[in-house]
This record gives structure tokens, sequence and C-alpha cells, in this order.
């Protein structure tokens, strides 16, 4: 990290949380998930330019875009009409240890980054509930996190994230940008090629979308 750069109050690192089998048993859930809620190529509000990462969602909730209606949370797949699937216990077990939020998730965003996709520097901001904290899990390729300030354009810190490490973003990093520069293809070999064509990155996203009642 560049040492003109302080790490905002909330943001913790946990390389390594989830072993190799531990892994394997979340992309194995997201394969099961795909029956009713495939992967699909999301678009951008007001342009239509299409996401260069694939998406599906666990939980009652999730988190979907479009051109005509924008960000948003929805309850059933924009394609197929079917609810997302569960969210996998290990899931649930993970926020519960790590978010000090007194209510668990309600949505987890699952994206799929080919060698060439990239997530551009953002705030995740769709949410009513700002005080929870986005928590987030790496599988498979290696890829290149930024992480910034409240600002956009401010300085920013990187770092690689491998297969298993957890990002929490909490407190004031909540309200942070941040983003993925790059992946590293072939860093992994936890996405089989029949399942996942070109191999990748599987970002799993967990967010509390509501404030508890």
């Amino acid at each position: 990290m560049a040492d003109t750069y302080s790490m905002p109050d909330g943001f913790r690192y946990l390389p390594g949380y989830f072993d190799r089998a531990a892994q394997q048993a979340l992309i194995e859930t997201v394969i099961e998930a795909r029956g009713d809620a495939p992967f699909w190529r999301p678009s951008m509000p007001r342009t239509g330019k299409p996401l260069s990462v694939m998406m599906t969602n666990f939980g009652p909730l999730g988190w979907v875009t479009d051109k005509a209606k924008g960000y948003r949370y929805e309850s059933f797949h924009p394609q197929t009409g079917q609810p997302w699937a569960a969210m996998p216990d290990a899931l649930l077990t993970l926020w519960r240890e790590v978010s000090d939020y007194p209510a668990d998730p309600q949505a987890c965003l699952v994206n799929w980054y080919a060698a060439d996709s990239k997530m551009g520097m953002h705030i995740d901001w769709d949410e009513e509930a700002t005080d929870a904290a986005v928590i987030s899990v790496s599988l498979g390729d290696k890829a290149r996190f930024r992480l910034g300030g409240p600002q956009r354009g401010g300085k920013t810190a990187s770092m690689v994230l491998s297969s298993g490490d957890v990002v929490v973003l909490g407190g004031a990093s909540r309200r942070c940008y941040h983003g993925v520069d790059r992946i590293y293809p072939g860093t992994s070999t936890l996405l089989g090629e029949e399942q996942f064509p070109g191999g990748g990155r599987i970002n799993l996203t967990l967010r509390r979308v509501t404030i508890p009642a």
C-alpha cells in the first residue's frame, strides 16, 4: 500500500478466510443456483451499455440494473421470473461472524468476471441500510482490488485478492469508492472449464437492503 493513503476505518481484509474445500462448496451452490437464476449480462442505466461481468443473486432480494429502470433490488430474476436461490448457510455464517450487524443479509450479488472484465470505481449506495457493512468473497482467479475515499478521483490503494479472501467494507469504508482493475487469468483452478468456460473469478457480495424493524 502507498504510504500516502490510509485505509479508511471499518475496512477489513481477511485473507484465506475460506479454505479450498469451502471455496469448492460455494462454487457448487453457484452452479446449482443457475437453474432458475442463470447468469445474465445487465446493462447500465440511461446508456444501456452492457456490463463486463455476468450476474446472478442469492437471497430474497437481488440487485439488478437495466437501461429502463436503473439500479434496484428485485425479488425475481429479470429473465426467468423465478425467485433467486436461497442464501447459502456458509454466507449467513460469514455475515454473522464479521458484519457486526443485528440482522441477516437480504442479497448476495454473484459477479462472474471473465479474463478481461473490470468493475469501475463506485459506492454501493442502492440500499436503505447503509449502516450495514458490505462483505465480499473472492473465488477463482486473483483480482486487483482498488479502494479510494468518499470522493471520486482521490487517492487510492490497491491490493491483490486471492481465492478464499474476504473483504469487509464497514464504518467509513462503506462510503468509499472501490472497484476491480483487472483479473489475473489462470491463477486459480477453482472454476472448472465445463461449468465456467474461460474460467475467471466469482465475487460474492453480501448486503443488507432494508433497515431492520
